[in-house]
């Protein structure tokens, strides 16, 4: 089952009669010596899902739209950040006569499609506000939206394509996320994320499935990381991860485009994926892929974020909410202990053992994925922002601190099994707060899923998500180019080239931040080599 935008703008259940029908392709190691024929290996299976011309539904073009206009506007909201400032510096050393738009620049400033690719990514990625999705592993599939929408605008296709190929990068990623579980094996989970969009560049651009399938497995054999990126100190990395991967989406399918051939078969080999870096030879998975002529309808089981913080903390955010309301008085806590799934408890909870998680000068990154922080945060203040929540006056302010280390998670079993149901009904991604003051009385309440979820209480629809975006944009894009850009995105299916290429934005120059140390590629605008290098040394 999954969910979607109705006409009237509310949220229902996708009608399970109205599903597309999945095959589950069980992938397996083979022996070199076995031959595994082409067609029976998943990055054929992937690449034929990619090629097939089946009409992309109104209700899924709807959904596409909205993550384009939510995502634009997470991109604005971290323009002015460190890392997102130094991506964008870097991709403005390949500008190109006819290339790609970056978030946050002149649309006369075009740059190289992999570089857009890589700008945008970590802008999107950087304030950990975008979609999500949770299965067997983990992912953000909007992620695929820079790499997909760059080589649209570069190429010159229309809104048709560009909404095919995010149809089918979403309908991908969703379905190795819910086969392939990497995160247990300490794999990151862009090792997903690159196959899916190399997927989606093939189908916007109407590839052969030969062509596709190269590319799927030249993306996924150079995008295999280790999860360090999201353990202990976590760094901007976090950001630059995914649009790594889909700079090198761009890359495989130009290279497979041009005749070049793929490690192969990258799943399934006897040195390949599944072999050496998950469960081993004699493991076996179960990929969920739609049968031929069957639509895309992945992006609507995928959720939206109310809140900037990692999934884990948005029914956190929510329950402190609520739970503020029967606590006049924060200084009579003893204790808080939050009952969740064994995923939040070890990932973003106590259970992970990262002293950062209760550090009050760790990195943003670090406290958006610490449960505790989150929680204290969110009760202290009855609300959430992408900027305030995080600044370090507010990490460090002593009350917080206090009750931040007063707060512990515990893996509950009932929280456990409603995380890993493949019901969506029944999957759940928060848990219970205990709350213990010093009379020795106790507060309890629970949230299973956040408001925005699609059967939370206020879940998103059309409308949310443009609030959403101007409330993000405001001070950073003038209203006129909200208003262009939005009238450009709810017309997705129907645009033309040009309007492809209009589907950027251009901020003020205050939004933009700075980044004054210089790199490699700046030797091309003949910088002084004195200047640079003492840039370094800084």
């Amino acid at each position: 089952m999954g969910f979607a935008d109705i006409a009237n703008g509310e949220f229902a259940p996708f009608p399970a009669a109205m599903e597309a029908a999945v095959k589950q392709h069980r992938v397996r190691t083979y022996r070199s010596a076995d031959r595994l024929p082409r067609e029976q290996q998943l990055a054929w299976k992937i690449a034929e899902v990619a090629a097939d011309p089946v009409a992309v539904e109104p209700l899924v073009a709807e959904m596409i739209g909205n993550r384009v206009i939510d995502s634009a506007g997470v991109a604005v909201a971290a323009l002015g950040q460190r890392a997102v400032a130094a991506a964008r510096a870097q991709a403005m050393c390949h500008t190109a006569a006819r290339g790609a738009m970056v978030f946050g620049l002149s649309a006369q400033r075009p740059v190289s499609p992999e570089w857009a690719a890589w700008a945008n990514g970590v802008a999107i990625a950087e304030l950990d506000f975008h979609d999500t999705f949770f299965a067997a592993d983990y992912a953000h599939p909007a992620d695929n939206i820079p790499p997909v929408l760059a080589v649209a605008q570069h190429c010159g296709l229309d809104g048709a394509a560009l909404v095919r190929g995010l149809a089918a990068a979403y309908q991908i990623h969703v379905a190795l996320t819910k086969g392939i579980c990497l995160h247990s094996h300490r794999i990151d989970h862009v090792a997903h994320l690159a196959p899916a969009a190399a997927a989606g560049i093939g189908a916007a651009l109407n590839l052969p499935v030969e062509v596709i399938y190269q590319a799927v497995q030249q993306a996924l054999h150079v995008s295999t990381a280790t999860r360090q990126a999201r353990k202990g100190e976590i760094s901007s990395w976090r950001a630059y991860a995914p649009a790594l991967a889909g700079k090198q989406a761009v890359e495989a399918v130009d290279r497979a485009m041009r005749g070049e051939r793929a490690p192969s078969p990258a799943w399934e080999g006897e040195d390949g994926l599944i072999a050496w870096m998950l469960e081993g030879p004699d493991a076996a998975y179960h990929v969920p892929l739609p049968e031929p002529g069957e639509p895309k309808r992945a992006i609507l089981e995928t959720y939206a974020k109310e809140h900037s913080a990692g999934y884990q903390g948005q029914a956190m955010i929510d329950l402190a909410f609520r739970l503020r309301r029967r606590i006049p008085d924060l200084t009579q806590i003893e204790r808080i202990t939050i009952e969740t799934s064994q995923h939040t408890h070890v990932i973003a909870g106590s259970g992970a053992n990262d002293p950062q998680k209760y550090d009050p000068d760790a990195s943003r990154e670090t406290l958006a994925h610490s449960v505790m922080y989150i929680f204290a945060v969110a009760l202290e203040d009855g609300a959430w922002h992408h900027e305030r929540s995080y600044a370090p006056e507010r990490a460090c302010r002593p009350t917080t601190v206090e009750l931040w280390r007063k707060i512990e998670t515990l893996e509950d079993a009932h929280w456990t099994r409603r995380y890993l149901s493949t019901d969506p009904t029944d999957k759940a991604f928060g848990g219970l707060v205990v709350v213990k003051l010093q009379d020795g009385s106790f507060l309890s309440d629970e949230l299973a899923m956040s408001n925005a979820h699609p059967l939370g209480a206020s879940p998103f629809h059309r409308k949310r998500y443009i609030e959403k975006f101007r409330a993000l944009c405001d001070g950073h894009v003038r209203a006129g180019e909200q208003e262009r850009f939005l009238d450009l995105a709810q017309q997705l299916p129907t645009l033309t080239r040009q309007g492809v290429s209009g589907l950027t934005l251009t901020a003020e120059p205050c939004a933009l931040g700075t980044h004054s140390p210089r790199g490699i590629f700046d030797y091309a605008d003949g910088a002084d080599d004195a200047v640079i290098v003492h840039a370094f040394a800084r």
